[in-house]
């Protein structure tokens, strides 16, 4: 069960219709990405935890996307300044939770885990990607369509029932095959919204599901997903899909919130009756 809650949801999906069915997105800016919310410090002690002790469990990098990773970081530290973290003269960034860390662009994902909340999956174009995964040995496991994106790298410290294992080099419709709404038409629809990103346009969704699970919940196929016993948080998934312009790979950010309903805003608490979640999509 997790231990680690946010007092205030900064953002529920079934509160806006516009995100309350699949694919659900709205448009994000660069500058409102990142969160920083009450629970922000000990999300991040949890991933030092996670990215210091058993960085092979929650990180994964093809050579193939490496250019992308580079690119990712050196987005995501021009994005820091001004949003609470310091840059000392030596080169080190302190957060905004007090916890100094020293990048490292040869480990670029590794790094931004340790910077910023959001888990950050980078999803390669489907030709270069699936020719990488025949090399790495995936071909017999490639379920989907030509042309569907790879998640070709990852800094995944808090996954919701899933393992970057099973899941790393293979397309979209194979990395949802658990899902049962993640039928053939949603993949078309997904992968025609990946298509169609451009650089500078940011798109927002969100899942939502009762909990009571902790924040790393690593699970495989063969366990699924389904929680037992009682729920008494409701995990909130903000995810954010934007391209980067040089590489040309999506990045695909996750930030997860855990809070308890009682914490719901007056409004949340309301449309959460009229729209009841049932599952994380």
């Amino acid at each position: 069960m997790s231990d680690i809650l946010q007092k205030r949801l900064v953002f529920a999906p079934w509160a806006d219709p516009r995100t309350r069915r699949l694919p659900g997105t709205i448009p994000v800016d660069a500058a409102d990405w990142l969160l920083i919310d009450d629970a922000f410090g000990a999300q991040m002690a949890l991933r030092d935890r996670l990215i210091g002790g058993t960085p092979e469990r929650v990180h994964r990098l093809a050579p193939e996307c490496a250019t992308a990773a580079g690119e990712l970081y050196a987005w995501i530290i021009g994005l820091l300044p001004g949003r609470g973290y310091d840059f000392g003269t030596d080169g080190a960034i302190r957060r905004p939770d007090g916890v100094t860390v020293r990048p490292d662009p040869s480990r670029p994902l590794l790094t931004l885990g340790r910077l910023v909340a959001e888990d950050l999956c980078l999803m390669m174009p489907g030709g270069e990607a699936r020719d990488a995964g025949h090399d790495a040995g995936h071909d017999g496991d490639q379920d989907g369509d030509q042309d569907e994106h790879v998640l070709g790298g990852a800094i995944l410290c808090f996954p919701a029932g899933w393992t970057l294992e099973q899941k790393f080099m293979r397309p979209m419709m194979r990395i949802h095959r658990p899902v049962a709404k993640y039928t053939e038409d949603i993949g078309r629809r997904v992968q025609r919204l990946l298509d169609g990103i451009r650089p500078g346009m940011g798109l927002l969704r969100g899942t939502a599901h009762h909990s009571n699970a902790p924040l790393h919940n690593p699970r495989t196929e063969e366990q699924g997903r389904a929680p037992e016993g009682d729920l008494p948080f409701i995990r909130v998934e903000r995810q954010c899909l934007f391209r980067l312009p040089e590489t040309g790979a999506v990045v695909f950010s996750i930030h997860t919130s855990v809070v308890r309903p009682d914490d719901l805003d007056d409004h949340q608490r309301q449309t959460l009756a009229e729209f009841p979640i049932r599952e994380a999509a």
